[in-house]
């Protein structure tokens, strides 16, 4: 039914896979990327042995092949309550000289609190947004959770500040919301954005994917969309520039489509999911995760933006 897409997969993906590294033995997936001398610099999500998620790092000259850390570049503080689990799906925004990447940690909640009313029926699961900086992807500062309030994911940090304020796209389930920032760390103003499309692609739940790219046109934004047969794919939305509240188009159809077999057959199966997208050589590369399992990428071209089918919010 919703077989339309744009973005061309590069023909040798995966681009990165599970290795014998204890610590990434067993997926890789949902990667942020970023330019940095003249590199594309990528920071991804790895699962190991013991089931925690922890960052790896990878860097490329060309933006498709990639040389890894044989170490991860970041995991959680032993004994962190709020990263009990290891941190997932980053994303990187650099403002002036500093990448930004806000990242979700993942735990549980306490026994005391599962018994409340409150809790809902499923897994004791807790996820909150929280940040790390960095300025040469070789230390980083750890800022914590950014976003205590909610269990959160898919934070995303505008480049730029917008009428004096920092803003996120984050996602508390099933819409996209935003928020604004006076220093990055302290957050107010949540409000919801966009909302799941009823009978189309993206009808159960979306979320942001890379940081949004500014265009003449509005804040070009990559995201994903689920449908009710847990199918996860890939569409843009349109922003004001100067009002990111307001959304102005959205793709009537995905750009990308899960329908290769590292995209159909994974950890969770028929899932692409995008945490970065870089601009080169007039056009977009789109960094993703395959069945929460392996990273792939995939370009569009920025002169066939004209062509995706947009409707209006």
């Amino acid at each position: 039914m919703f077989t339309q897409q744009f973005a061309q997969r590069y023909p040798g993906n995966p681009v990165l896979e599970p290795n014998s590294n204890w610590w990434e033995s067993k997926a890789v997936f949902n990667c942020a990327v970023a330019e940095h001398d003249g590199k594309v610099h990528m920071l991804y999500r790895a699962v190991g042995d013991d089931g925690i998620s922890r960052f790896g790092y990878a860097v490329s000259d060309d933006g498709f092949n990639f040389v890894r850390s044989h170490i991860p570049a970041y995991e959680s503080p032993a004994g962190d309550e709020w990263e009990r689990l290891g941190c997932e799906d980053p994303r990187i925004t650099r403002i002036d000289d500093t990448f930004y990447i806000p990242y979700v940690g993942t735990s549980v909640y306490p026994v005391a609190e599962q018994r409340q009313p409150t809790f809902k029926i499923g897994p004791p699961w807790r996820c909150r947004v929280s940040m790390l900086s960095t300025t040469d992807f070789k230390s980083y500062t750890r800022h914590g959770v950014i976003l205590p309030e909610f269990d959160d994911k898919d934070a995303v940090i505008f480049p730029e500040k917008i009428g004096g304020k920092y803003v996120m796209y984050h996602r508390l389930l099933p819409d996209i919301w935003i928020s604004y920032s006076d220093d990055l760390i302290n957050w107010y103003d949540h409000k919801p954005v966009m909302t799941p499309k009823a009978g189309s692609w993206d009808n159960e739940r979306i979320g942001a994917g890379a940081p949004p790219i500014k265009t003449p046109e509005g804040w070009l934004n990559f995201y994903h969309g689920v449908d009710d047969n847990r199918v996860y794919r890939l569409g843009v939305f349109l922003s004001d520039l100067d009002d990111p509240s307001k959304i102005i188009s959205r793709s009537k159809m995905p750009i990308l489509n899960p329908e290769h077999a590292f995209e159909c057959v994974g950890q969770v199966c028929n899932v692409v999911f995008t945490c970065g997208v870089i601009e080169r050589d007039g056009q977009y590369l789109i960094y993703y995760g395959g069945a929460d399992s392996s990273i792939g990428v995939a370009t569009l071209g920025k002169d066939r933006l004209k062509d995706i089918e947009m409707i209006s919010e």
